[in-house]
């Protein structure tokens, strides 16, 4: 068990350190230079452009040799140092990052587990049921495959154009400040549904539709006609048929979970919602390596913790898992 957990530490030790490089890359292959769009932005003439071009080559060390910037993007990690964002200046990219957070935080993580929860439960009873099976079939096939973006679109037109029910831009209203109060907390509220509810009837589809297979899978599996022939309950074989199916359920939501720093990129740019997906667009447009490589680097422990949870949980809950590991070991 302990050498299992060692192989799997370093495994992504091994894989942090290629996709933390390969994050530092990314924003420095992009064509054009942060400095330069600053720079014409301010519409600077003369002498005041190459005093300025110097100014911010220094202040954000671009004018270093390259493999000195990558040795000060790792040193800089190490102290928590995220840079200043080139976009936001002078804003530290670490603050700039956390202050998206909480807008991701409570847009996905109850789009992802109330979805997630409804559509398993819906699913496996759709599988016992040939008459909602008839139902779920296509209408989940037609939810999962609708893209974020365009169900956005079409719940801002209605419900925000059409019958002005709720707003379509931004996390709170932009007359009020952020403070505790009941108007405040209603106002979040209003900004909050609809990015929620394009969420959730897309990840709704795809959680039905991957339960109700696996459900229907594992009821033709062997065990279970076995299990049926002993003369088992009907319902003490669904019981394990749902047991077993849950697992790839459970990794597909540590996987959701795992991304919930990346944002929902399509959703937040629809309803110009303050999360990180969002600012990783605003970082894109305006070439702020810094702003995007710190997203980046969020994501990336997003999807390796998750992916390592993964592997405890499946230990834990799988007893197959287990034996299997004992079974290597001898």
């Amino acid at each position: 068990m302990a050498k299992y957990f060692r192989r799997k530490l370093l495994i992504y030790l091994l894989t942090f350190i290629i996709a933390v490089t390969v994050d530092w890359c990314i924003p420095r292959f992009m064509p054009g230079n942060p400095v330069d769009l600053i720079i014409s932005r301010a519409g600077l003439k003369g002498s005041a452009v190459s005093q300025m071009y110097t100014f911010y080559m220094q202040a954000f060390g671009l004018d270093q040799p390259i493999w000195k910037q990558y040795l000060n993007f790792w040193i800089a990690i190490f102290h928590g140092d995220l840079g200043t964002s080139i976009f936001l200046f002078p804003s530290p990219v670490t603050k700039v990052i956390l202050g998206a957070v909480p807008y991701d935080l409570a847009l996905l993580i109850p789009a992802i587990l109330t979805s997630w929860f409804a559509g398993n439960n819906f699913g496996a009873f759709a599988a016992r049921s040939k008459r909602l099976d008839n139902t779920l079939l296509p209408l989940g096939y037609i939810l999962t495959g609708t893209p974020y973006m365009w169900l956005g679109i079409v719940l801002a037109w209605a419900f925000g154009i059409a019958w002005r029910i709720f707003p379509i831009a931004g996390g709170y209203s932009f007359a009020m400040r952020p403070a505790l109060t009941l108007p405040f907390i209603w106002s979040l509220f209003q900004h909050w549904f609809l990015p929620f509810a394009s969420l959730f009837i897309v990840q709704f589809g795809g959680w039905a539709i991957g339960m109700r297979n696996l459900i229907i899978y594992e009821l033709e599996a062997d065990y279970s006609h076995y299990l049926a022939a002993l003369g088992a309950p009907k319902r003490l074989v669904r019981k394990y048929a749902f047991q077993n199916a849950m697992l790839p359920q459970l990794t597909g939501l540590a996987l959701q979970l795992g991304v919930i720093v990346a944002g929902a990129l399509a959703t937040e740019v629809v309803f110009s919602y303050p999360g990180i997906g969002y600012l990783i667009l605003q970082a894109i447009h305006n070439e702020d390596y810094f702003l995007l490589q710190g997203c980046f680097l969020f994501v990336v422990i997003g999807v390796l913790l998750a992916n390592f949870i993964i592997d405890i949980t499946y230990v834990i809950v799988d007893p197959r898992t287990r034996a299997g590991m004992q079974g290597g070991a001898s």
